[in-house]
């Protein structure tokens, strides 16, 4: 920590931003909780604060007192090693605080924390402080994503279909799907130990890979409509097992968010509001049983994780900046692999698991990661919702296999 003017600089741009993405909202909004998994704005904006209040200023801050002894408890998510916890299914019922208390809470938190940037003499906490800034603020920007996923989630079940920001989106135009075939053999999977990482993307490590091919590009609306037509979500060969019981327990016919009118013209609910059907953007907001059947319908397979980043390595480049964040597109500069990052986090048929010689960090903090290693699958890119500059190649997403709430598609292999 060379630069405290640099490092308070950095913290202040991504603080900032979520109350950016929070500004187009009214307090109703902010409030609000449309279900277990989805949580309400103003508690995001809580949540974060604490996770600086709690792991730093908690532990370097001289003469700490906490700006408000119950949000320990109240927003805590699920650091059992930390304390008791609010429950997240009642998240929404939390009309005290505020959010106006909750912004002079993120104030309070933030000053302290350029303060302290600028009060470290000690070299070991110096160092210290850095490395856990740099974990808060990543763990922020994945908050600024579920931010607007969550905020998707609670305006699509307004018969109003409101939109979050009243933006245009560009018509797009898909390019046709090629295999791009790839050797496999011994590959190296993880972290290349470049910059930041989280730790369940270590220890970096060899795997095999028989060779395979990789779709060029994610699946479209109009090839999913294609599937629901030759009767996709009622052909029980598709899918998992699983996978039947729960599409048969919701009745479900289509994606998350797509209806038709009494015309029999479909639409798509998006952060821009209610739009038609655009049949040549990525289908996203399948669930893991979703993307299975699709890929069995089409003779092709989902990639495994090792087989995405291989791929990726050898034929995708680098993420770069992410489009406008109300719904993926077309619009990709890459020349083989298109849509990897920036559009839908792409299903893959890995179980979230350790790498071989995982472990967790020691404290609270690891409970992060290692707690969730089951019952979970790996997704891979990142998002139209993701933060610019968040994504990396050997980034692990996951959730469970009927989540569909989160910006996820489908890019097939073979």
């Amino acid at each position: 920590m060379n630069d405290p003017g640099l490092w308070a600089a950095r913290y202040q741009a991504v603080r900032g931003h979520t109350l950016a993405l929070a500004a187009p909202l009214s307090a109703e909004d902010c409030g609000a909780q449309s279900m277990p998994d989805a949580s309400p704005v103003k508690w995001h904006l809580a949540h974060t604060t604490w996770f600086f209040e709690t792991f730093i200023l908690e532990v370097l801050e001289p003469g700490f007192a906490p700006f408000h002894p119950a949000f320990r408890v109240l927003f805590n998510s699920y650091y059992n090693g930390v304390g008791d916890k609010h429950p997240r299914a009642q998240r929404g019922l939390l009309t005290r605080p505020s959010l106006d208390e909750v912004k002079a809470y993120r104030a309070n938190v933030d000053g302290r924390i350029v303060a302290l940037l600028g009060g470290l003499a000690d070299g070991a906490a110096r160092e210290r402080l850095a490395a856990l800034l740099t974990l808060g603020l990543e763990h922020e920007q994945q908050h600024q994503e579920l931010l607007l996923t969550d905020v998707k989630h609670l305006l699509a079940q307004s018969a109003l279909y409101p939109a979050y920001l009243e933006r245009p989106l560009a018509a797009a135009a898909a390019s046709p799907l090629e295999w791009v075939a790839c050797e496999g053999g011994v590959v190296t999977v993880g972290h290349d130990g470049d910059g930041f990482c989280f730790d369940n993307e270590l220890p970096r490590h060899r795997q095999f890979v028989e060779p395979f091919a990789l779709a060029s590009r994610l699946v479209t609306n109009g090839e999913y409509l294609a599937f629901i037509e030759a009767g996709g979500y009622t052909t029980p060969a598709l899918w998992l097992a699983e996978g039947w019981d729960w599409a048969r327990a919701q009745d479900l016919r289509q994606p998350l968010y797509w209806q038709r009118d009494e015309a029999g013209n479909w639409h798509e609910f998006t952060l821009a509001g209610l739009r038609p059907l655009d049949l040549h953007r990525p289908v996203t907001h399948v669930s893991l049983f979703e993307a299975d059947a699709y890929a069995h319908w089409a003779g092709a397979r989902l990639p495994t994780e090792g087989e995405w980043e291989c791929a990726a390595r050898a034929h995708g480049g680098l993420p770069g900046d992410v489009p406008a964040f109300a719904h993926p597109s077309e619009m990709d500069d890459a020349d083989v692999l298109r849509q990897l990052f920036g559009h839908c986090w792409q299903w893959t048929s890995s179980s979230y698991a350790p790498y071989p010689g995982f472990k967790p960090a020691a404290g609270a903090i690891g409970e992060y990661n290692g707690k969730f290693m089951v019952n979970q699958y790996v997704l891979r890119g990142s998002s139209c919702a993701t933060p610019a500059g968040h994504a990396r190649v050997s980034y692990r997403n996951f959730f469970p296999a009927g989540a569909r709430w989160q910006f996820t598609g489908i890019r097939l292999a073979r």
